[in-house]
């Protein structure tokens, strides 16, 4: 009993711990990810704390649970509209991308640590796909708000890429401890990775997330019951030979995406487990590192972490996108510095040591110093390439609360409060607000009283309005109750343009009115459609050119149609 209060007491300070350094690391800028790495190095056998920790069944057993509940989390928190313009591109990337950067990585760890070629493409095998956990942490926690195009590719590619990493890893694994390997069982695993993997987990995602409209829980069972029915699903899938990581993602993709009511109970409590899986996951790979010995290959690794992030990643990212894909180099920059390593590779370097293979350790050390470099110098760049590359875009302005009514099972009613900051609404009438039709006032907060509001009710700086409405009325809301500081909003109008048009203006017209030159067979077109297809057909807000010395500049867009148009002369 006294052993076992002793490991409680350790977990809970390691917790407690890295916790409170998350403060400190989001004041210097230091990515979540490394702090967690460094308390478990800190209390391993080489750090202050001298806990002997060796186990790597263990922490192969650990891994794989955290990253299905940071898989499930990462889904349930990706829009599927954001596979109108990643899916594609994400899918090459996490197919073809994986392949080139393991295959570039590999032959550079030949080189640098002279290895045979089966060992030197094994080391690019387990290195080679970006991390799911570090990418959602990165995007997420750093505030980086991204055009959709490369936030879709970047978070569907993470989502989806561990099949081709494990099958290339297991495949190199049995070459190297088989005298004879047949290629075609290698490949048929990986048909089944995907084959299986991917029905299975769009199935029953969306079998659960119509069996949860169905359910009436009490509001604590509901989260319980989606990460039991997560787990279940990542289990059956790798019983059968398919990619529990894919299943349990697009699971969470079905269940997110489904409008439930019953997501406001879930999704706060997966914010948490989701969390306590990366601090965990972190804490047990940085306990079984031995720094000492990570020391050794310390400057090879270095070479090779170098030689992914500046060669490998981009040469990849180039092949793979650039010749199919209507994204500009900007874009093409910071999808190819955020090839993110992280939990994924240090659970896959464990793979050789359990199979016992010759240099077992020397993968492991590897993999975990590519990691190290990857999360010091691309983690903690990141807002600030996203600045650079002006591939970020001013956030949305949201309401101070938002909540479901529950009312309906799916596309249900929402209550959305705001607070009046705005000048230009002090004194008007509740009458002379244009709100979207269905969209009605519940209730009006001042001073702390809740007042009953008629149509002659004046708004005044300072109340609270409680509207009910549907998500799609937000972009209305949010540009009548926008109480952005003027800096906020000076650094939006300077990113949009100081005019805006419609999209469905007549380029003909747009063209008068500004001097432009068009051909004859551009002018029935509306000034969306020629940005369209400028764009490549999947405009999103943020997306920008440079034409006859005005940039123009995509302010909304509904579905592939664009709206709003911000233009700036230059």
């Amino acid at each position: 009993m006294e052993n076992l209060n002793s490991i409680f007491l350790i977990i809970s300070l390691l917790l407690c711990l890295s916790i409170l350094a998350s403060v400190i690391s989001a004041r210097v800028g230091m990515p979540l990810l490394l702090v967690f790495l460094g308390m478990g190095m800190l209390a391993g056998e080489d750090g202050i704390g001298g806990l002997a920790f060796a186990s790597f069944e263990v922490a192969y057993v650990i891994g794989h649970l955290a990253l299905a509940i940071i898989l499930l989390d990462g889904g349930m928190r990706t829009r599927m509209k954001t596979f109108r313009v990643g899916l594609r591109p994400a899918l090459s990337l996490a197919t073809l991308g994986v392949l080139m950067t393991s295959g570039l990585t590999g032959f550079l760890a030949m080189w640098i640590f002279d290895l045979t070629l089966l060992q030197g493409l094994l080391v690019g095998a387990i290195v080679g796909s970006t991390d799911a956990a570090a990418v959602f942490s990165m995007l997420g926690g750093k505030g980086v708000h991204l055009n959709e195009r490369v936030s879709a590719t970047l978070e569907i590619e993470s989502g989806t890429n561990d099949p081709m990493a494990i099958f290339l890893t297991i495949t190199l694994i049995t070459l190297l401890t088989q005298d004879v390997a047949d290629p075609l069982s290698a490949l048929l695993m990986f048909v089944q990775q995907f084959g299986i993997g991917l029905p299975m987990g769009l199935a029953v995602g969306w079998l659960f997330a119509w069996t949860l409209k169905k359910l009436q829980l009490a509001t604590g069972l509901y989260p319980l019951l989606v990460t039991g029915a997560g787990l279940g699903l990542f289990a059956t899938t790798n019983l059968l030979g398919g990619s529990g990581f894919l299943a349990i993602y697009l699971a969470g993709l079905m269940i997110g995406n489904s409008r439930s009511a019953k997501l406001q109970h879930i999704l706060p409590v997966h914010d948490g487990l989701a969390w306590l899986s990366q601090i965990g996951l972190f804490l047990i790979l940085g306990l079984l590192v031995t720094p000492h010995e990570m020391l050794l290959t310390a400057v090879p690794a270095t070479l090779l972490a170098l030689g992914m992030i500046f060669i490998a990643r981009p040469l990849a990212v180039f092949l793979c996108l650039k010749p199919f894909f209507k994204f500009n180099w900007r874009e093409l920059g910071f999808i190819s510095w955020v090839g993110l390593r992280g939990a994924v590779p240090i659970v896959l370097a464990i793979f050789p040591v359990i199979a016992e293979v010759d240099n077992a350790s020397l993968y492991f050390n590897i993999a975990f110093f590519v990691v190290l470099i990857s999360l010091l110098i691309q983690g903690s760049s990141l807002p600030w390439v996203a600045r650079w590359l002006k591939v970020e875009v001013p956030a949305d302005f949201m309401p101070k609360r938002r909540s479901l009514l529950g009312v309906f099972a799916e596309d249900d009613y929402e209550a959305f409060v705001y607070n009046v900051k705005s000048e230009t609404l002090n004194g008007v009438e509740l009458r002379r607000l244009r709100f979207p039709s269905g969209a009605r006032i519940a209730a009006l907060f001042r001073e702390k009283q809740l007042i009953h509001p008629s149509g002659s009710t004046r708004l005044k700086q300072g109340d609270l309005l409680c509207i009910i409405g549907r998500e799609a009325d937000l972009p209305v809301f949010s540009k009548m109750f926008n109480e952005e500081p003027q800096p906020a909003k000076e650094k939006a109008r300077s990113f949009f343009g100081d005019f805006t048009l419609s999209g469905d203006a007549p380029l003909k017209d747009v063209a008068d009115l500004y001097g432009l030159t068009i051909s004859p067979n551009q002018e029935g077109l509306t000034l969306g459609e020629l940005l369209t297809r400028r764009f490549g057909g999947h405009p999103v807000v943020g997306d920008q050119m440079e034409w006859h010395g005005i940039r123009w500049v995509v302010v909304a867009v509904e579905g592939d149609h664009i709206t709003q148009v911000g233009l700036k002369p230059l």
